[in-house]
């Protein structure tokens, strides 16, 4: 059996992870630890193999944060991760998983070009989250031993019920507006269903490195939207030619670009020996409006 430990309560990954390792109690026993509270640190980490850190300072517009704010960032998303591997560590867990982002790459293409990630590709953060993140890291890359495993994730933006972020506000514009813009970009995304079974193959296999899980298909963001739309059986009209609208919006607002603009892992960043990616992104949409 396998011995997990989550810490970091509450958050969306976290809790998807623990209720689908709940179908085989017999190889899994899971347990989650609130790490606002500084009694964490009395928590006995030797009682696990695994170690799932999902505790962190969500994304957000860093211009707009005080100094305070911006401090925190380093102290929730680098020294506290750091803090809980040596923990882990020094306590004999076998595997330290740590959850970072794709954002350590730094931004997407703009609004009409194209950006790949691929294994040459160094990163480069360009806010205070993906600097954070990377920081930690390496923080936690330099405890790595024979003893104790390291597994950094990178994931794309994550998708599912009950998600939070841009996929909640692309969907009330595919609920709400009657037609939307068409235009020609490519995303990585990853499906929450598809990211907990590869988790439980990491955790299982007891794997480290540095990986990037994805869905199998890219995804262009006026055909999400259409998707979306069909889920409810509402019509979404894609107009074109917005191109030139959206290059001139893009200086007003970094949200264009997030929208619109293209970023995506090479595929083959993306393999595994064991195959992890069980849904579509036809199901994993209509499993995330409720629908299939």
């Amino acid at each position: 059996m396998k011995r997990v430990l989550i810490t970091g309560a509450g958050s969306f990954i976290g809790t998807s992870l623990e209720a689908y390792l709940s179908q085989w109690p017999d190889q899994f026993r899971v347990e989650t630890l609130d790490m606002e509270q500084p009694s964490w640190q009395d928590h006995d980490f030797s009682d696990y193999d695994t170690v799932f850190h999902v505790a962190g300072v969500a994304h957000s517009d860093t211009g707009r944060l005080t100094a305070a704010e911006r401090e925190r960032y380093f102290l929730v998303n680098r020294d506290l991760a750091v803090e809980t591997a040596q923990t882990a560590r020094a306590a004999g867990v076998k595997q330290f998983l740590f959850m970072s982002t794709a954002v350590v790459y730094g931004a997407g293409a703009p609004v009409g070009r194209n950006r790949i990630i691929t294994k040459d590709t160094p990163p480069a953060p360009v806010n205070l989250y993906g600097q954070s993140k990377l920081q930690a890291e390496r923080g936690i890359l330099a405890l790595e031993g024979p003893e104790f495993r390291v597994g950094i994730l990178r994931p794309p933006l994550i998708y599912g019920p009950g998600c939070k972020g841009n996929y909640p506000v692309l969907r009330k514009l595919a609920l709400a507006l009657p037609a939307f813009p068409r235009v020609q970009n490519q995303r990585s995304m990853l499906y929450i269903g598809n990211f907990v079974e590869f988790l439980r193959l990491v955790i299982e296999r007891e794997d480290r490195g540095i990986f990037h899980p994805q869905n199998r298909e890219y995804v262009n963001t006026s055909d999400l939207a259409l998707r979306i739309a069909a889920a409810h059986g509402k019509k979404l009209w894609l107009i074109p030619g917005w191109g030139w609208a959206l290059k001139l919006l893009r200086h007003l607002t970094d949200l264009v670009d997030k929208a619109f603009g293209s970023l995506c892992y090479d595929q083959a960043l993306s393999q595994y020996p064991r195959e992890y990616r069980r849904f579509t992104l036809e199901e994993s949409i209509r499993e995330t409006e409720g629908t299939l």
